[in-house]
This record gives structure tokens, C-alpha cells and sequence, in this order.
């Protein structure tokens, strides 16, 4: 398979339209239809739009097929824990700023949570993403909470006793719904977040991930945060550690985005 017809595999797996992912890549749908026909190549940066959104690599796009997991990331997950094992510049022990987690939580369903998708499994992954894609990006920690390796995914350890706090507070509210045919549990903001405890770059990371992720079924964003390093690296039941960020591969790394220091 070439990788235009991979391309068109990817697409019509995910049920996008042609119209729908020409949108995503910023370009006419008739210039997309002629990258499905091999008449016209896509650039990096639309490749690593298509990564992203399809969870394969970019080799995997250029080679028109998927790698199984175990080929495609053993030799990361054991050079990875080998040199995590090693050698460590810096010790983390995560330090979770409530304040900033509920804020956070506020802002998050002010911006997303009336979303269909968006429930609680939804939440705990935008959550993750935001606290180790910053911790990545800028070496230090936006809320430092802690994230448990659990089988849909990371899991703040935290989240049920702050909502449980918020919910008695009325700041959040908790309400059943259904997302399809699974059984949902949604998050009502009760008052506005308090947007003076994040700073900019803080603020512009939030969005960022909102922007990636918030639109990726409870499922989708859940098979997305197991290929990240992090979840990859920990044992069952165990808190992830913040260091591995550090190995991610370029699917998920976002310090391209930074000046490195």
C-alpha cells in the first residue's frame, strides 16, 4: 500500500469525509482528492497534522502502513526506561496546586463541557495532556497534580475529592447523561473560573490542548494517551512520572513549539 492509499484509509476508517479532512489539512478539497489519487504530495507540516489526528507516526504515513505497537515502540519504551533508569538531571515529585486544579477544571468546562464527548473520561485526559505536554514544553509544572495508569488511560488521583469539595461549595455541579449508547458522567460549572491564577503561557497550553483534543471521543482520546510515553513506560496502577515526557516521540513531543533552552 502507497501511502496516498494509506491516507485514504485513515480517513475513511475515522468516517471524514474528503471535505472534512481537506478542511483539516488547509487546502481545497480537489487538491485533497489528487493527494488520495497520488497526483499531488502533502507537506510536512499537513503529515504531521494527519499524525496527530490518526495516532501513526510519521514513518508509518511515509511507509504507507501501520507498524504493530510492539515494532513500532518496544525499541522506545526500553531506551526510554533504560536511560530513565540510568541517569535523571532532576528529581520530580509532583506538587498539585488545588487552586489551580480547580480553576483549571472551571476554565476546561467553560470551554468544552457542553460538548457531547466531553464527560469525565474526556476530562481526565485534557487534564493530563495539560500538565505534561507544559511540563515538557517549559520544564516546570502548570497544576503538578498526580496521574495513575489506569486501563482507559492516566487518571488524576485527586479529581473525585476536589469535585466532591466543589460540588459542596457550588462551584461544580455533577449530572448522568448518555454519549451514544455509554452511560456519561458531565460536569456543570456553577461559576465562572478565576483566570488570574494562570499566567499566559499557561492559558495559551490549556487552549492548545482544548483546541487538539476536546473533539476526540472518550475512546479515541483514550487509545490516544496510551502510545504516550508516559502511560507507556509506568506499571499498572502506578503514578506516571513527569520525567518521561522527555521521550516522547515526535507524535506527541511539543517542544518543537519551544526555543530550546
Amino acid at each position: 500500500m502507497d501511502k496516498y492509499t494509506f491516507i485514504k484509509q485513515l480517513r475513511e476508517e475515522a468516517g471524514f469525509s474528503q471535505e472534512k479532512l481537506a478542511e483539516e489539512l488547509g487546502m481545497a478539497r480537489v487538491s485533497y482528492i489528487a493527494v488520495e489519487k497520488g497526483e499531488k504530495d502533502i507537506t510536512l507540516p499537513q503529515a504531521e497534522i494527519l499524525s496527530r489526528m490518526f495516532n501513526v507516526s510519521l514513518d508509518e504515513i511515509q511507509q504507507g502502513k501501520r507498524m504493530s505497537i510492539s515494532k513500532a515502540i518496544e525499541k522506545e519504551i526500553q531506551a526510554a526506561s533504560q536511560s530513565i533508569g540510568e541517569s535523571r538531571e532532576r528529581i520530580v515529585m509532583p506538587h498539585e496546586n488545588v487552586k489551580k486544579f480547580k480553576e483549571v477544571l472551571l476554565y476546561i468546562l467553560e470551554k468544552v463541557g457542553n460538548k457531547p464527548n466531553v464527560g469525565m473520561t474526556v476530562i481526565y485526559k485534557l487534564l493530563y495532556f495539560i500538565d505534561f505536554d507544559y511540563y515538557e514544553k517549559y520544564e516546570t509544572q502548570l497544576i503538578g497534580a498526580k496521574y495513575m495508569k489506569n486501563t482507559h488511560g492516566p487518571t488524576p488521583i485527586s479529581f473525585a475529592k476536589i469535585v466532591e469539595s466543589m460540588k459542596l461549595n457550588k462551584e461544580i455541579d455533577e449530572i448522568e447523561s448518555q454519549y451514544f449508547q455509554y452511560d456519561q458522567k458531565k460536569f456543570l460549572p456553577l461559576r465562572l473560573a478565576d483566570l488570574s491564577v494562570l499566567n499566559g503561557q499557561e492559558k495559551d497550553m490549556i487552549d492548545n490542548v482544548l483546541n487538539r483534543l476536546s473533539d476526540k471521543s472518550a475512546t479515541e482520546i483514550s487509545n490516544y494517551s496510551h502510545l504516550d510515553m508516559p502511560w507507556l513506560v509506568a506499571k499498572d496502577k502506578e503514578v506516571l512520572d513527569y520525567e518521561t515526557v522527555f521521550y516522547r516521540n515526535d507524535s506527541y513531543s511539543v517542544r518543537e513549539d519551544h526555543e530550546q533552552l
